[in-house]
């Protein structure tokens, strides 16, 4: 642990300011009045599928064939962690979805989804433990998931109530997804240990949603939402908005409820639409949300990366987050795109598939790509809003998460009063934690504040 400490607490120091070196522009296309730089940040990489922007600074990749590593954000150096020894590749399958733990300093624990054999293709969820710049011990926390070599999902997000969602393909056995004794064509709810919430909204069952055909992307957004992309068959991909219990048609509804059949059965089984198709489809895979000043065109929109679709796609929001404005597209000269994340700078780093033999790729492949406005630089309000305490949902209703700019160096307690400056909770930052999550149980609906060392913020109960 001490060892993981230090590599955060240095690469803190890097992570979040100026690259280290500026590399070579590509290309660069506009947003608005800001001009967008794309760059390499490393290349000569074998189908990357998942990035994630660490606690540590540093990006954590999956590659399909099984190796997860960390990528300085700085210099494109590639440092692998382990490499899976059960993964089994086959077409679209082998490793692919991952997240870090939210306390990752003093919980190290890294989830990812592969496909493996065992008296078939399977799929199964893992739990792998960060010590001594390795990754290792690992524990099955779902296994024995039906797959075949194409639609197996499969993103994970950790929730701030600290369960974990996992989207299921529904491995070409179409009817599975609307049937919920089935783990396929799902988004399932478990927790962190691999059992099954007491919440979820069918007890004793890790179906959080249903009705879905690939779903490829996952991502919570400030405002609390939780949207995914998803794989049409033919005629629409999809972006829908995930909320517990809810059905979203397939195999019978593909996208809108717009012809006479699908309208039929999203009435009688209460389908949510997507808010947001493309038609026809494009593949779409990796899903971020964008809402940094150093973007001003991208704030409040989703990006998502599709792969026969070979381009980026920005989804503008409304202040609800509710509904989609029209697309815009860009990116479109790097071949199939497949996995994105956004760091605290507002950088969007995006891993081409070129490699995954649906397409010919270049020497250069498959590669991080760098998207950023290097005329940006912080001003005093922005650089102060990125050190304060951060909240959401908020408002909120049952719970809040606590994030910290960067994690405690000792134990930093949180205060919550109300609206008459009466302390009516109470919590601790351990050190080395940078986000909590914070019961609202029995406060009544009003105007807090929450108080820490990092600053005050508000916040509504509903």
């Amino acid at each position: 642990m001490k060892h993981l400490n230090s590599l955060i607490l240095g690469s803190l120091l890097l992570g979040t300011g100026a690259r280290a070196q500026t590399a070579p522009a590509l290309t660069t296309f506009p947003v608005g009045a800001t001009t967008v730089t794309v760059s390499a940040l490393t290349t000569g990489l074998q189908v990357p599928w998942e990035l994630v922007w660490g606690t540590d600074n540093f990006i954590w990749m999956t590659e399909r064939g099984g190796r997860i590593s960390r990528v300085d954000p700085n210099s494109g150096q590639v440092t692998p962690l382990i490499t899976l020894p059960d993964v089994a590749t086959s077409s679209e399958g082998g490793l692919l979805g991952m997240v870090l733990h939210p306390d990752f300093t003093t919980s190290p624990y890294v989830y990812v989804v592969y496909n493996y054999n065992d008296t078939g293709y399977k799929e199964k969820l893992v739990r792998l433990t960060y010590a001594n710049g390795t990754l290792g011990s690992p524990v099955v926390l779902l296994g024995d998931i039906p797959a075949v070599s194409t639609h197996s999902g499969s993103r994970l997000l950790i929730l701030p109530d600290r369960t974990l969602l996992m989207t299921t393909g529904d491995a070409q056995d179409r009817p599975s997804a609307q049937n919920r004794s089935s783990p396929n064509g799902k988004i399932l709810r478990l927790n962190l240990d691999g059992t099954i919430p007491t919440d979820n909204p069918v007890a004793g069952n890790r179906s959080y949603s249903f009705g879905h055909r690939n779903p490829q992307g996952l991502v919570r957004a400030s405002n609390g939402r939780i949207y995914s992309s998803e794989h049409g068959e033919n005629a629409e991909d999809e972006v829908n908005i995930i909320e517990a219990n809810a059905n979203y048609g397939w195999p019978t509804v593909e996208g809108l409820c717009n012809l006479a059949a699908e309208q039929a059965f999203c009435t009688a089984n209460n389908v949510r639409q997507p808010i947001f198709t493309w038609a026809p489809t494009v593949g779409v895979a990796g899903l971020t949300y964008y809402d940094h000043p150093a973007i001003p065109g991208w704030r409040n929109s989703l990006l998502a990366a599709t792969l026969r679709g070979n381009k980026l796609t920005q989804i503008p929001l409304d202040a609800a987050g509710t509904t989609a404005g029209t697309g815009a597209f860009t990116l479109t000269s790097f071949g199939r795109l497949r996995a994105i994340c956004v760091s605290p700078a507002g950088r969007v780093y995006v891993g081409t598939s070129n490699r995954d033999g649906r397409a010919t790729p270049g020497t250069s492949d498959d590669q991080i790509l760098v998207l950023e406005n290097r005329a940006f630089v912080p001003t005093a309000t922005t650089a102060s809003r990125s050190s304060q305490l951060r909240l959401w949902p908020n408002p909120a209703s049952r719970t809040v998460t606590l994030q910290l700019p960067n994690p405690a160096t000792t134990a930093a307690t949180v205060h919550i009063h109300d609206a008459l400056g009466r302390a009516v909770r109470t919590a601790q930052f351990a050190a080395g934690q940078s986000s909590l999550s914070l019961s609202l149980h029995g406060l009544q609906p009003g105007l807090y504040s929450v108080k820490t060392a990092a600053g005050t913020q508000r916040l509504v109960i509903e």
